[in-house]
């Protein structure tokens, strides 16, 4: 036999095998489905016998029916566990909204008092700025500005916010902020009026001429009775008592002198000369730091409490001079104080 014919026989033996194969496969599926819907067409019979014993409810079910019913019973129950939990999350989301919002509106009656408290406060402020913007001779704040939008479109577009309650805090807000805008022209020609004023006391001498501000006047400015004398005399100065060796500064800006030592008066002294006029004496110094010649800034250290010359204990002597005049510092240290 030749090779190609033993080929078909192979072949044709091979399609044999797998056409049983198929066939037999066929079989047992289709006799399995038959016995599946010979099982399924089965019926039951339900019966329902109340305990009066009137009447008895019966009713047939088949197979499938019952799957039918059961799937259908396992759907519902799945449906409704799923929207349950569904709904008792959005519960929960909404119950934690509903706190969220009370707190909320409790943080809103906290800002409404704070609003309030706020628009008192700025009363209070623009009052206080008017009455110091009017001692430096600075205009009003604001008065023309406001004067001309209360009648315009935007204040009846405000007062219909603040009509409806909760944007009346918004409207007080934007009055605030609109005033402070107002407020900080004027307070700026007011900073430079203090700046030109600062610039001018650092030439006088209207700084506490002990370090610190300490020590206390025992002897003030006018007739006096001399300690050694017993004499009346003009007390052309202030004492200020300390103890020895505190430090000595520029009452202000200025150039020592005069840098000597009297021991029969003033013991060590220096004389400093001011812009304006103005001269200083620092007498029955200790210790002194400076020489004729040098320039000494406001508040610089210039020398150390003594009781050098005729002194009846450790003190400053103190004098102010205009010209050829001698005044009362305190006139001029008040100043500083008044301003502190």
């Amino acid at each position: 036999m030749s090779p190609a014919n033993q080929y078909k026989r192979f072949e044709k033996k091979l399609f044999d095998f797998f056409t049983r194969i198929v066939a037999k496969a066929v079989s047992f599926v289709a006799e399995n489905v038959k016995k599946v819907i010979d099982l399924g067409k089965q019926r039951f019979t339900v019966m329902l016998i109340p305990h009066s014993e009137r009447k008895i409810f019966n009713f047939r079910i088949s197979v499938f029916s019952l799957i039918f019913v059961g799937l259908l019973l396992t759907g519902v129950l799945a449906a409704f566990f799923t929207f349950s939990t569904k709904f008792s999350g959005v519960s929960n989301l909404l119950n934690k909204n509903q706190t969220h919002l009370e707190d909320t509106r409790a943080n809103l009656e906290l800002i409404r008092d704070e609003i309030v408290d706020l628009r008192q406060v700025s009363r209070e402020f623009e009052k206080s700025l008017v009455n110091t913007l009017e001692s430096f001779g600075v205009m009003d704040v604001g008065q023309d500005d406001q004067t001309v939008a209360s009648g315009d479109l935007a204040s009846f577009i405000n007062l219909e916010e603040q009509n409806s309650g909760i944007m009346r805090e918004v409207g007080e807000l934007r009055d605030i902020k609109d005033f402070m805008a107002a407020s900080t022209e004027s307070l700026e020609k007011a900073q430079k009026l203090l700046k030109a004023q600062g610039d001018l006391l650092v030439e006088m001498p209207t700084f506490w001429p002990i370090v610190g501000g300490i020590g206390r006047i025992t002897n003030y400015f006018g007739p006096e009775v001399h300690p050694f004398t017993q004499q009346w005399y003009l007390h052309k100065g202030i004492d200020i008592a300390y103890r020895r060796g505190i430090e000595v500064v520029s009452a202000a800006n200025g150039k020592v002198i005069e840098r000597k030592y009297d021991p029969m008066g003033f013991g060590n002294y220096i004389v400093i000369r001011h812009s304006y006029g103005f001269a200083t004496k620092y007498a029955h110094l200790d210790n002194v730091y400076v020489e004729e010649g040098d320039s000494v800034t406001q508040g610089q250290k210039i020398g150390t409490m003594g009781n050098t010359g005729l002194s009846t204990g450790p003190h400053l002597h103190f004098e102010v001079r205009i010209g050829s005049q001698v005044v009362d510092p305190e006139r001029f240290l008040n100043v500083q104080t008044d301003l502190e």
